[in-house]
């Protein structure tokens, strides 16, 4: 028995010298292997299409992750010089325990120590250390393509431009707590 097939314009073509009508049902039971031949064909060719389709290929890197690590960069150098609400309230939580632990015949140099230089020495720390997480995390920016697949790394100008900004702000914050924590700026006065 023949076999139908339709074309792409929806017109029935004969095969075997007879013409089948799209409203006719077929008979595939009686084949001859044509139309097992032919879904085998359909069956090989759908997965390469599968693999083909624009939703399932491999995409290249869009660079969004450095970009957000960039921004966080930049960001945290900023809070290291500005100052955090985190460095603030571990130095205000420093000078009320000054407070409680000095005795009120303490000498002045002993309560200006405790009361205040404990508190700045705090908030050195606290700026230090988001400088410091700024500038590991630019400079991991910086050098995350040296460690990508080459040929797929893909980066915006902007990053590289921001990423060195936040190691900037890191390094400047870096070397301001020190000097902060070290009293060599703003030490603390000296009590006679």
């Amino acid at each position: 028995m023949g076999t139908r097939t339709v074309d792409e314009t929806g017109a029935d073509t004969e095969r075997d010298g007879k013409a089948v009508d799209a409203t006719e049902p077929v008979d595939t039971d009686t084949d001859t292997g044509t139309d097992a031949d032919a879904d085998a064909d359909v069956e090989k060719t759908e997965p390469e299409a599968a693999q083909d389709a624009p939703g399932t290929e491999d995409r290249a890197p869009s660079g969004v992750g450095q970009g957000a690590a960039a921004v966080v960069s930049a960001a945290l150098g900023l809070v290291s010089l500005t100052g955090s609400w985190l460095g603030t309230v571990a130095a205000a939580r420093e000078t009320l325990v000054g407070q409680l632990e000095t005795a009120a015949d303490a000498g002045v140099a002993t309560q200006v120590k405790e009361i205040y230089g404990d508190a700045w020495h705090t908030s050195a720390l606290w700026g230090g250390l988001f400088a410091l997480t700024a500038l590991v995390v630019g400079v991991v920016v910086l050098v995350r393509p040296a460690f990508g697949t080459p040929g797929r790394t893909v980066r915006a100008p902007w990053i590289k431009s921001v990423a060195w900004a936040g190691v900037s702000l890191g390094v400047v914050g870096l070397l301001l707590a020190v000097l902060k924590y070290t009293d060599v700026i703003l030490g603390l006065p000296a009590a006679g």
